[in-house]
């Protein structure tokens, strides 16, 4: 597993191979500018609500949602269209169950547009994903900082940058002990598309 940075600092920290996968060049550089421009133009891209604070704010981020049938799942304040795998999201699915010999059924894609948008601070600990689940995440145009922080010790900071075609694979005790997120840039950024490979269990 590659060293992550420590945050303000030159110390490096090689996170437990049982939390994590790292492959910087998973997809060869036309893959990934290929893919990435297929998703800008053609998927179904959406700004959600949600609730912070007792307030309904909207998401700084757009998503859409991909899956098997029964895979609907709530983001935000409403439930998210489920919208049918096209062949180069399930082609990309097979490639990385193929190769690291896990089992998804559903992706969620977040659209960047710029270095505004970002993800705060979470776990992705919902009961669908089951107790240890095993999210696969791919990264599509600009360069993002992935930060990591440990749920009940927030002086511990880590940042790995995710660089075009890079996949990071979380699993293990990972979501049960950490909580990450992309934070906003005061850099100006373009834009960035994360896809995050799931297994949606039926309730």
């Amino acid at each position: 597993m590659t060293q992550l940075s420590l945050f303000d600092s030159e110390d490096l920290y090689e996170f437990p191979k049982d939390l994590l996968e790292y492959s910087e060049h998973f997809l060869s550089p036309h893959e990934a500018d290929k893919l990435k421009a297929h998703l800008l133009e053609t998927a179904p891209w959406k700004q959600r609500t949600q609730k912070m604070y007792d307030k309904t704010v909207l998401t700084p981020r757009l998503t859409a949602w991909y899956g098997d049938p029964k895979t609907d799942y709530p983001l935000g304040n409403g439930e998210v269209d489920n919208n049918v795998w096209t062949p180069e999201l399930f082609s990309l699915k097979e490639r990385i169950e193929e190769t690291f010999g896990y089992q998804f059924n559903s992706v969620l894609l977040n659209l960047y547009r710029d270095h505004n948008d970002s993800v705060a601070w979470h776990r992705d600990k919902e009961s669908r994903y089951g107790k240890r689940p095993v999210i696969a995440s791919v990264s599509l145009g600009q360069t993002r900082n992935f930060d990591f922080r440990k749920k009940d010790h927030h002086q511990s900071k880590y940042s790995l940058p995710l660089p075009h075609g890079s996949l990071l694979i979380m699993k293990g005790d990972l979501q049960e002990n950490w909580e990450h997120r992309i934070a906003k840039s005061v850099t100006s950024m373009k834009e960035r598309i994360n896809l995050t490979f799931r297994l949606v269990r039926e309730e």
